[in-house]
């Protein structure tokens, strides 16, 4: 189908290296919609009359800055601060921080168009955004990571506020680098306000949300077994990293009858024929808070099979759930899934899933959930943060999951109703159009600016 996506260029590849040369995974993250969204640009006059396509995939405002701070020998060090602001037509811009020498444009551009997406999935007025920066963590001081704190907020603060953008944590930010940035932010400005989620229960954090992205994946899970008449109790799970999101998935799944079999990290991949226990997955957790080494350590204490270099992908079982990074699936594993019957695949991660891996797995018809609908439990609870920051009131645990449980479900039934095809239910189809209808139809009604 002939698609207009821009006014100025023939094709929409054109489009993006022309606006945003070499920026692979942000080139990726828009080709990947484009089929989806193609029907409602055809089908709207008005969309292709306002040029809209073009105006939604250019972020609204890019920071960058530099960060200088001092080390533990007392030498100076300067790293690169982002924030991309990219889309805040139905609310304040919302979404991560992200601590990672991969860190550049390309990824946090893709990282905050996903979000925008994902942030509309969820009902709640939330933009969408991204930041973060290429400084490493691992291996440093608590003492280093508080002053690269202080230094990243004493430019960050300018641009952040409740009523403008509210940072959370992504890889490499969890509670404590919140703390910090907290603690700048309130010393620089004066003010105590929810300007960042994920924070202590201490000062102003929301019950659930270290597990909420997790949880919810599991939940979203839930709901495609339900659409199929089938259910979590026996099924094996493949679950690729071995952070939050990957630990906090098979703690859920593990809850609701589920056997997890694999785990893995940037080194290899632990394969656990018995299957993962709370008390195991609790045991993984605390090696990666305590040591910068492979899981193989886990293999040895549990009789479990480390495979160094590995994937999760060719072990068997009914469900994949990558949950380490962008593109750590690629075809050739799509591919050992297949042929191993794979039952479903849902993303933890953000686009785990190479646009070759995506391809095998559709040509497969394979029930697949893309991450900006899976994975927006971590936001939907980010959401409620902010609304007991505004009303300075802590909304219970039981409270937090059955709002959570809720939203994944809303979002299950909004990637049905547009995601229907004659084969089944398009997954990917049903995010895409369902988080581009409601941005774009604000943004027409906001006129162009």
């Amino acid at each position: 189908m002939a698609c207009l996506f821009s006014s100025q260029f023939e094709s929409l590849e054109e489009l993006l290296e022309s606006r945003a040369p070499g920026q692979a995974e942000f080139h990726q993250a828009v080709l990947e919609i484009a089929d989806d969204i193609c029907p409602l640009m055809t089908e709207n006059q008005a969309y292709q009359d306002a040029n809209l396509f073009e105006r939604i995939i250019e972020p609204e405002r890019v920071i960058m800055f530099k960060i200088a701070w001092q080390n533990d020998q007392g030498k100076i060090e300067v790293n690169r601060g982002y924030r991309v602001q990219f889309n805040g037509a139905i609310g304040p811009y919302k979404g991560g921080l992200r601590f990672h020498p991969s860190v550049n444009l390309s990824i946090l551009k893709f990282l905050g168009f996903e979000q925008t997406l994902k942030n509309s999935l969820t009902g709640q007025s939330m933009g969408g955004a991204k930041g973060g920066s290429d400084f490493n963590p691992k291996g440093r001081s608590d003492a280093e990571i508080m002053r690269f704190c202080n230094a990243f907020m004493q430019e960050l603060q300018h641009y952040i506020h409740p009523d403008i953008d509210v940072p959370a944590g992504d890889i490499n930010v969890g509670s404590r680098e919140i703390g910090y940035l907290f603690g700048a932010y309130r010393r620089f400005t004066h003010q105590f306000a929810g300007v960042l989620s994920g924070k202590s229960l201490s000062f102003g954090g929301s019950q659930l949300r270290t597990e909420a992205t997790g949880y919810g994946v599991v939940y979203f899970l839930q709901e495609m077994l339900k659409a199929n008449n089938d259910s979590l109790d026996g099924k094996t799970i493949l679950i690729s990293g071995a952070g939050n999101v990957a630990t906090y998935t098979a703690e859920k799944a593990i809850e609701l009858g589920a056997k997890v079999l694999s785990l893995s990290d940037s080194k290899g991949t632990i394969y656990d024929e018995a299957g993962f226990t709370s008390e195991k997955i609790q045991w993984v957790r605390q090696y990666k808070r305590e040591h910068d080494s492979s899981l193989k350590a886990y293999a040895d204490k549990f009789n479990a099979q480390w495979t160094s270099q590995a994937t999760p992908w060719s072990i068997n079982a009914d469900i994949a759930i990558p949950c380490a990074t962008q593109n750590e699936m690629n075809a050739a594993d799509a591919k050992h899934l297949v042929d191993n019957n794979i039952q479903y695949i849902v993303e933890g991660a953000n686009m785990p899933l190479t646009a070759q891996a995506k391809q095998v797995i559709q040509k497969a018809q394979i029930p697949y959930a893309p991450g900006k609908a899976a994975n927006a439990g971590g936001v939907a609870v980010s959401g409620m943060e902010m609304s007991q920051n505004r009303s300075k009131i802590s909304y219970s645990r039981e409270k937090v999951e059955l709002a959570l449980k809720k939203v994944m479900q809303e979002i299950h039934t909004k990637c049905q109703e547009e995601g229907q095809t004659e084969a089944g239910v398009n997954y990917s189809r049903g995010a895409n159009r369902a988080g581009f209808r409601k941005v774009a139809d604000a943004m027409m009604a906001q006129g162009v600016g």
